[in-house]
């Protein structure tokens, strides 16, 4: 458990306002285990007159169905004969998907070992046996490792051995500069698509956050998947990678800061560590934002530590109060849009890495810039020229 303290003294969900009672009693139910005012409100959920469907619907949005349905079954009584069968099919269908997805990490990780190929398995069943305690309780569509750049080509022949080809045709000049320049590639089976992702990065290139993969790999220890031993990261790493995963998102969807709260409720925490780790990175504010939603939106206790990265920051609430409002309306951004660029330039504490940020935004080539024009390699250079041209043409 990681370190306890006075929780913030806030108010009932259902008093808040400019949320609907829809939304407030699912952020209630957004947990493992809920504290006595959720469950009095999960219980009395006949006192709110509460739309179903849209509950439901919002429930989906936000990933955490598994959650809903799992704690209206065990703390709600006389649900409607409808919702209690929606949710019991959900639940059901998940938890089959689920252990699918849990038996296919076991088989691939196992691959890679016999390949002496050193992975991180993360988010996933990973995640929800680590964090959540039951692999049935979130929602995943597919499997993520985190791998060195010098071990990808033998991780994608290894993926091979099993059945899994690349999502997208890259020529063997365009994989190399997308391995310099990328950070993930995602792989198909005859299962389905976008199925498994290689990432040796955390997050795009002009994102200018440094966190190297191989350090990771340093700092990983044992972690347990359906009683087989395999790597995961340590807890640490795990709190601030789950941060700038929902960062990267703008924090869209309720799911992601139900994983940072879970995670701050099971695992022991050196919060020495994540204070200088975040500082080191220029992540601080990414961090406060995401510890700043789990607390107002989840009822989520910080402890002192988290509480400080919090309060050390002004623009963390200003942002925070940004960010819970659009979530709530279950709003969406363009992810090509000036107005989301410019919100990741403000997540950044620091000038210099704001400065950086810019400099990368324009300057790192992304998918759309390698399809727009086919140079030979010797000439890969110029994509960055193509990059700047096409971000004026945008947004000038």
């Amino acid at each position: 458990m990681s370190q306890s303290s006075t929780p913030a003294v806030l108010p009932p969900l259902r008093q808040r306002g400019g949320f609907s009672k829809e939304f407030d009693f699912l952020c209630a139910c957004a947990c493992v285990e809920p504290g006595a005012g959720r469950l009095a409100r999960i219980a009395g959920w006949k006192e709110f007159t509460l739309d179903w469907s849209e509950i439901l619907r919002l429930a989906e949005h936000h990933g955490v169905l598994p959650l809903l349905a799992r704690n209206l079954s065990v703390h709600a009584r006389g649900l409607p004969s409808q919702v209690e069968q929606s949710l019991r099919s959900a639940f059901d269908g998940n938890a089959r998907r689920n252990l699918w997805f849990a038996s296919e990490l076991v088989r691939i990780t196992n691959h890679f070992e016999n390949k002496n190929i050193r992975v991180i398995p993360y988010k996933g069943p990973m995640l929800a046996e680590s964090a959540y305690g039951d692999v049935a309780l979130r929602n995943f569509g597919d499997l993520d490792f985190l791998i060195s750049p010098a071990d990808f080509k033998h991780a994608k022949e290894a993926l091979a051995d099993l059945g899994y080809r690349p999502s997208s045709d890259l020529s063997p000049a365009v994989e190399r500069f997308w391995l310099r320049n990328g950070y993930e590639r995602s792989f198909d089976s005859a299962a389905g698509k976008y199925l498994v992702e290689l990432q040796w990065g955390l997050l795009p290139r002009f994102f200018a956050v440094d966190f190297r993969i191989e350090d990771l790999l340093a700092r990983s220890g044992p972690a347990s998947l359906g009683g087989r031993q395999v790597l995961g990261l340590s807890p640490e790493d795990l709190l601030l990678v789950l941060c700038l995963h929902a960062a990267k998102h703008l924090w869209m969807r309720l799911i992601w800061i139900c994983d940072i709260a879970e995670t701050m409720h099971t695992q022991k925490v050196d919060w020495s560590l994540v204070s200088a780790r975040a500082r080191e990175l220029g992540i601080l504010r990414i961090v406060g934002v995401s510890f700043w939603l789990a607390q107002t939106l989840l009822d989520f206790p910080l402890c002192e530590p988290a509480q400080t990265i919090v309060s050390g920051d002004a623009e963390v609430a200003v942002l925070g109060e940004q960010f819970a409002a659009r979530l709530a309306r279950s709003a969406t951004y363009d992810f090509e849009s000036t107005k989301y660029f410019r919100l990741i330039l403000k997540l950044r504490e620091r000038r210099s890495d704001q400065w950086r940020y810019l400099w990368r935004l324009v300057s790192t080539p992304g998918e759309g810039d390698l399809a727009t024009v086919n140079f030979p390699e010797a000439l890969f250079l110029l994509y960055c020229g193509v990059r700047m041209a096409r971000l004026m043409r945008k947004f000038f």
